[in-house]
C-alpha cells in the first residue's frame, strides 16, 4: 500500500461520497478508529486534551475523545482557536453531541494520574502554508507542555503547519510525539526531514478511504504487510523454526554478541549457535541465556562446518584484519543461505572495496556512519535518495537505521518504519536488531520482509518498553527491548498499533 499525496486521498474521499457515504458517517467512521488507536498506544486512561480548528479535522477529534471517554474511561477537554459557534456545521454538531460544559480558557493541567496527552486537531490534510497567527498560541502551548511536564503530542492526520506531501514545515509547527494517519500513509510524512516533527507514526484503519494502490515509498505497518501474521501449525518443531548462525563479538565487546543472539532468539529462532573468539569463549558464554549455543572460533570461517538457514555476522568484532577478514569476506561470498551483514562486517567491506560480493541474499544494515564508509558518494543525499540509488547499485537488501529506518530492496517500493522513540539512542539496538533479522530469514522470510518486520517489532517493543514505570527515554536500554518483543510481535499479529 503506498502512501498517498494530498490529492490523492481527497480524490478517494470523493469517492467514498460518490458510493453513497456521508460526510458525518465518514467523520463518525474515521474518529471511532482513531480513539480506538489513540486508546492502544497509550493504554493506560489519562487525561486527553484536544487543540481544535474549525473544519473535519477538529470533528474528527471531538468524536475521538468521546471515544476515550466512554470507552476507555479517560478525562477528555478542549482547547479552541475559535469560538465554538465558528466551528464548520458538523464540528459544531460533534461539539454538541459530546456535551463539554465549555471549552479551556487557561493551558490544561493533568489531573488524572495517568498519560497527558495532548491531541493536535488544529488543522487537516488540506492545509498549505504557515500556521495563522490563531493557531500559533495553541502550538505553542503544546510545545510547552511537553517540554515543561512531559505532555505527549499526539497529531490527527498530520502534525499542524507541516505540509503533507513534502514534510517540510514553512514556519512553526505543532511537534508530535506520534501521528495518527487516517485511512491512508502520508507521502511527505514518511520522510526522515519530517521525523523530527511526526514523531512515530500509525496508521488508523478506515476501509471507507484505504486505498491498496501502488506507490514508490509506503510504510511498515501491519496495516500495509502482510508477513509474519500466521500461527504455528500444533506440530511444529525447532527445526521447522530455522537454524541461526552468529558470529559476532571480540574481547572488548562481550555485549554486542550476547544482544545479537538473544534477538535471534526472541526473533522465534528454533536453534541459535553463537561463534566467538577463543579468547573471549568464557567471557560471552556466561553472559547468554542458556538457550543459546555458543562456540568459539580460532577462524571466523569454521561457521561454515555447520548447518544454518540464515547468518549474521559483525556485530562487536571490533578492528577485523588479516586471516580473519579474508575469512569472513570469503564466508559472506559462499553462504548460500541468507546472511545479516551489521557493524564491523560493513567496515571490513567498506574498507575492502568488494561491494560487488553482496547478492540478493545479503541484507546490509549500516547506521549513517557505516553507509557513509560503504558509499560515500551518497552520504550527503536526502536518506530516501541515497537508499534507491543503494539498491540501484547493488542487488542486497539495505536497512538504514535512524529516526525513520528505511528499507530497500530492488523492485520494490521504499519501505519507512512507523515504530520506534528515542530511547532507542543507546548502545546495542542495532546488535539486538540484526539478531531478530536473522531469526525472520530463517523461518523463511524475503529479506525485504524480514528486515521491515523487525525494523517494526524492535521499534514497537521499546515503545511497549516505555509505556510502564520502569522505562523512560533516558533509561531505556536494548535489552529491555528484547523483553518485550513478544508483545510487540501479538501487536504485529493483530494490528494492534
Amino acid at each position: 500500500m503506498g502512501a498517498m499525496t494530498v490529492a490523492e486521498s481527497l480524490a478517494a474521499e470523493a469517492r467514498a461520497l460518490a458510493d453513497g457515504w456521508t460526510e458525518e458517517q465518514l467523520v463518525d467512521a474515521a474518529g471511532e478508529a482513531l480513539g480506538n488507536a489513540i486508546a492502544r498506544f497509550f493504554p493506560q486512561a489519562g487525561t486527553i486534551i484536544a487543540y481544535l480548528g474549525k473544519g473535519h479535522n477538529a470533528a474528527d477529534g471531538l468524536v475521538a475523545l468521546g471515544i476515550l471517554r466512554e470507552r476507555y474511561g479517560w478525562k477528555v477537554g478542549a482547547r479552541c482557536a475559535c469560538r465554538t459557534e465558528d466551528f464548520a456545521q458538523l464540528t459544531l454538531v460533534k461539539w454538541r453531541k459530546l456535551g463539554l460544559h465549555a471549552a479551556l480558557e487557561t493551558t490544561p493541567v493533568n489531573d488524572s494520574g495517568g498519560p497527558f496527552v495532548l491531541l493536535d486537531s488544529l488543522l487537516g490534510t488540506g492545509a498549505s502554508g504557515p500556521l495563522r497567527k490563531e493557531f500559533v498560541p495553541l502550538a505553542r502551548e503544546m510545545a510547552e507542555l511537553r517540554q515543561r511536564v512531559g505532555a505527549r503530542v499526539a497529531a490527527v492526520d498530520l502534525p499542524s503547519g507541516i505540509n503533507a506531501d513534502s514534510g517540510h514545515c514553512a514556519g512553526e509547527a505543532v511537534v508530535a510525539d506520534v501521528t495518527f494517519m487516517i485511512a491512508n500513509a502520508k507521502r511527505g510524512l514518511l520522510a526522515g526531514h519530517a521525523a523530527s516533527i511526526t514523531g512515530a507514526l500509525a496508521l488508523v484503519p478506515m476501509d471507507a478511504l484505504t486505498e491498496n494502490g501502488a506507490g514508490d515509498i509506503s510504510l511498515i505497518s501491519p496495516q500495509t504487510l502482510d508477513c509474519g501474521k500466521g500461527h504455528r501449525p500444533f506440530d511444529f518443531h525447532k527445526g521447522m523454526a530455522g537454524r541461526v548462525a552468529i558470529v559476532a563479538g571480540s574481547a572488548t565487546y562481550t555485549g554486542a554478541a550476547v544482544l545479537t543472539a538473544t534477538g535471534a532468539l526472541r526473533g522465534g529462532a528454533g536453534l541459535v549457535t553463537l561463534f566467538v573468539p577463543a579468547d573471549a569463549h568464557a567471557v560471552i558464554s556466561c553472559k547468554c541465556p542458556p538457550e543459546i549455543i555458543v562456540r568459539s572460533y580460532d577462524r571466523p570461517c569454521e561457521v561454515m562446518a555447520t548447518r544454518f538457514d540464515a547468518l549474521v555476522l559483525g556485530c562487536g568484532m571490533v578492528d577485523i584484519k588479516g586471516n580473519a577478514a579474508e575469512d569472513l569476506l570469503d564466508v559472506i561470498f559462499e553462504s548460500q543461505s541468507p546472511v545479516v551483514i551489521d557493524a564491523d562486517a560493513l567496515n571490513l567491506i567498506a574498507a575492502s572495496g568488494k561491494l560487488s560480493i553482496l547478492t540478493e541474499i545479503h541484507i546490509v544494515t549500516p547506521h549513517p556512519g557505516e553507509f557513509a564508509r560503504l558509499m560515500p558518494d551518497l552520504a550527503g543525499l536526502p536518506r530516501e535518495e541515497a537508499a534507491r540509488e543503494f539498491i540501484w547499485r547493488s542487488p542486497a537488501t539495505l536497512l538504514l537505521k535512524g529516526s525513520r529506518t528505511i528499507v530497500a530492496g530492488r523492485g520494490q517500493a521504499l519501505r519507512c518504519n512507523s515504530t520506534g522513540t528515542p530511547g532507542m539512542a543507546s548502545g546495542g539496538q542495532g546488535d539486538l536488531l540484526a539478531g531478530v533479522i536473522g531469526a525472520r530469514l530463517a523461518i523463511g522470510d524475503s529479506p525485504i520482509d524480514a528486515a521491515s518486520l523487525s525494523a517494526w517489532l524492535c521499534g514497537r517493543a521499546a515503545e511497549i518498553a516505555m509505556t510502564g514505570r520502569a522505562c523512560s527515554e533516558e533509561s531505556l536500554a536494548a535489552s529491555d527491548v528484547a523483553r518485550f518483543l513478544g508483545a510487540a510481535f501479538k501487536d504485529w499479529k493483530s494490528g494492534g498499533r
